[in-house]
């Protein structure tokens, strides 16, 4: 089994649902929730179900999974009256024993107002989650272990009626998962190729606990507010650059001999060119990682202004620290010129945030490029220290 380890103001939810309508195969009439940069995922409200397919990411065509979200007391009666959608999963709606392996799902559970339907988590100890961890400590939440070999009899003593988890391709399956009978809900929203794509796969977790208002306002904010931040700061935006002039990014730093760098299609580049930056590898096709040497790194991208990483560790990084990791770090411009930054993972929740909020993480990647602005502080990032 493998897989991948409030909201502010409410709006019409109008503007987000404008709907086509779509024929079942039983000739009843449905209407399609409108999804402006989720490419992945598509949403079929029909008069007693919710049909949601997600498309299989890895295999242009083909669709990874479909789920029947249903009102809980019609659950039974269900498939007596829709036999066409016997091979869907049904998911009995509202969850109320959900588990997540995913720790931005588990955020944003609790951003909806749905953390007491949350009653399992999988790698409790990659969560930066107080509320989590104090319902785990109360036992309103039950710690079911590793995501890659979780307790299943803590799975079924908490009567589970969903698990969260995100897949990745060739998984080869769940192993005992799918053997419990419980809806395995694939979360693939990381394959999207933009952060406002992945943000917006919100408004399907939220129809899973009852909370599609609550999903629609939240993405409505954080639409708004990365729209509202790209057109001041982004690419030929009021205050930003050309993207091939711009101030030059570096993400990133060695695993072992490796440097993977985001591809030209990834969100991460489009969140750089959104803030008014420029990337070595813009034009590149993919939308995953590039594996590569240092060598090329330091050819390409040498001379980038501003360079930022991860970092999870105790000690907080400093210029010596890096040096002493790689001695090639210091042919970097960014670090001679002292325009490092990183977030450590391990005391800050950027993990948990970004993948639904990325106007936070837009917003320091422009105060990042373009520190005139006057936005503050980042949220996550801070300076290395000599």
């Amino acid at each position: 089994m493998k897989y991948i380890p409030t909201f502010l103001i409410a709006v019409l939810s109008s503007l987000l649902c404008a709907c086509t309508h779509q024929q079942t195969s039983e000739g009843g009439q449905g209407d399609t929730l409108q999804l402006n940069y989720a490419e992945n995922l598509v949403m079929v409200d029909y008069q007693d179900f919710l049909e949601v397919t997600m498309k299989d990411p890895w295999n242009e065509g083909k669709t990874l999974h479909t789920y029947v979200l249903v009102a809980g007391e019609k659950v039974n009666s269900f498939l007596s009256q829709h036999p066409s959608l016997a091979d869907a999963t049904i998911i009995s709606t509202p969850l109320q024993h959900a588990v997540s392996f995913n720790t931005a799902h588990a955020y944003l559970i609790g951003e909806l107002g749905a953390m007491n339907q949350l009653k399992g988590v999988a790698d409790l100890k990659y969560m930066l989650l107080p509320e989590v961890y104090q319902r785990v400590e109360d036992g309103r939440i039950t710690d079911c272990g590793d995501s890659m070999m979780p307790d299943i009899e803590k799975l079924v003593a908490l009567q589970a009626d969903g698990i969260l988890l995100s897949p990745f391709e060739n998984s080869g399956g769940y192993g005992r998962l799918e053997e419990m009978g419980v809806p395995i809900i694939e979360c693939a929203d990381y394959m999207e190729t933009s952060a406002l794509g992945r943000a917006e796969w919100m408004k399907f977790y939220g129809r899973l606990f009852g909370k599609a208002h609550e999903a629609d306002s939240l993405f409505a904010v954080v639409d708004s507010a990365y729209q509202g931040l790209r057109k001041a700061y982004g690419n030929n935006g009021s205050h930003g650059n050309n993207g091939s002039h711009g101030v030059r990014m570096l993400t990133e730093k060695l695993t072992g001999s490796t440097w993977y760098v985001p591809g030209g299609k990834s969100s991460v580049a489009q969140l750089i060119a959104d803030a008014g930056g420029s990337y070595a590898w813009m034009k590149d096709e993919h939308s995953g990682s590039l594996a590569l040497p240092f060598e090329t790194i330091l050819e390409k991208a040498g001379n980038a202004d501003v360079w930022i990483f991860n970092d999870q560790s105790e000690q907080p990084m400093t210029y010596d620290r890096l040096r002493a990791e790689f001695h090639g770090y210091a042919m970097l411009k960014p670090f001679k010129e002292r325009r490092v930054w990183y977030v450590n993972s391990l005391k800050v929740p950027y993990f948990e945030q970004v993948s639904f909020r990325p106007d936070w993480l837009l917003r320091d990647y422009i105060i990042l490029l373009h520190p005139e602005c006057g936005l503050g502080t980042p949220r996550y990032y801070q300076p290395l220290k000599e």
